[in-house]
């Protein structure tokens, strides 16, 4: 059992735990605390997840809403774990959620288009990466944010990014499509006859990227 020192409470002992990334030595302080509140139990959930003990994770993001159920940022945990156990209608149900509390949250659109592109509606998921880029153009870089595991196998995953690709590219943002069109193509979602052909690409063509992208697939 750990035992708190004289200034710290085991929800602080915990933290600090989780932040020196001591997964388990976090679980078990937070679960010392007396009455955990929302806000630990939530931690907790996240904890679990970085273990990827999703069931954990799950149980404790379910705990953390009846105590606080108008939360979105808890709704949201709960769904990434969902999704990653392949879960993916309760997964989408609980963006949704999250979204109706939260509606101009760029990560959770994005999120949800993700979910719904693993689902194989990627005219819907699409339009979520399109409100997602509206509230926040950076929303799909790879390098922005956490990055959450995205379940599916390498064709599903590729023609996630090909999608990325266009939505980014329909947004302006160069980069961004190019850098997801690299991956389609590694991923055997692209080829150059059907990034030739695919009006949401207009932007792009003439571009030095987009050549070299090109040049290098032929």
């Amino acid at each position: 059992m750990v035992r708190p020192s004289a200034r710290l409470t085991m929800e602080q002992m915990g933290d600090r735990f989780f932040i020196s990334q001591q997964y388990q030595a976090a679980i078990q302080t937070y679960a010392q605390v007396a009455q955990p509140s929302a806000v630990v139990w939530n931690k907790m959930g996240i904890s679990y997840q970085m273990m990827y003990d999703l069931k954990g994770a799950v149980r404790c993001y379910k705990e953390s809403l009846k105590l606080r159920p108008t939360d979105a940022k808890v709704l949201n945990n709960l769904a990434t774990a969902e999704e990653e156990l392949e879960d993916f209608p309760a997964a989408e149900h609980n963006y949704r959620k999250a979204l109706e509390l939260d509606p101009y949250n760029a990560q959770f659109f994005k999120n949800l288009g993700t979910n719904l592109l693993m689902q194989g509606q990627n005219d819907r998921g699409a339009e979520a990466y399109k409100h997602a880029l509206a509230i926040n153009s950076h929303i799909l870089d790879a390098r922005f944010g956490p990055k959450v595991n995205e379940p599916g196998g390498v064709q599903a995953l590729g023609e996630a990014n090909y999608i990325k690709a266009q939505s980014c590219a329909q947004a302006g943002l160069t980069d961004c499509a190019l850098s997801y069109l690299q991956l389609a193509f590694n991923e055997g979602s692209a080829t150059v006859k059907k990034v030739a052909a695919d009006a949401d690409f207009a932007s792009l063509r003439g571009t030095p990227g987009l050549a070299h992208l090109l040049a290098a697939q032929r």
